[in-house]
């Protein structure tokens, strides 16, 4: 049934944006962004049952909370940079998108070195000497 929402509010937004581009392109990329948000607010709920999941399962594997919030926050910023990204290039400003996928993909391997770091010290110790 939310599936059924989220398409119907994408094709109402789809075919607005098809009749204002020609006149108004301003009001068309607002609608495409108001569309964009909508549609993440209408998720919020349930990213946050998914991160909870995650947390209950890293508690039952006795992983520590750092290493699951610096997962997160990556998987954060993946979806963050991707989503801005395809809102300006619904802009038509492709070279800005191609900008913030690199800052997000750079965010997100100064994230990624603490854990990287931390598998390679296990797979060192794991390794006969």
């Amino acid at each position: 049934m939310e599936m059924i929402q989220v398409v119907g509010l994408g094709l109402i937004a789809a075919v607005l944006i098809m009749i204002i581009k020609e006149q108004k392109p301003l009001f068309a990329f607002l609608i495409t962004i108001c569309t964009g948000v909508t549609l993440f607010l209408f998720l919020a709920g349930k990213i946050g049952s998914i991160i909870g999941t995650f947390e209950d399962l890293a508690v039952s594997a006795g992983v520590q909370a750092i290493y699951l919030k610096t997962i997160l926050k990556i998987i954060g910023i993946a979806y963050i940079a991707e989503f801005g990204a395809q809102i300006v290039r619904d802009a038509g400003q492709e070279s800005i998108a191609s900008k913030i996928e690199l800052a997000g993909k750079v965010l997100i391997m100064v994230l990624a070195i603490p854990i990287i770091g931390i598998i390679i010290e296990t797979v060192m110790k794991l390794m006969p000497a």
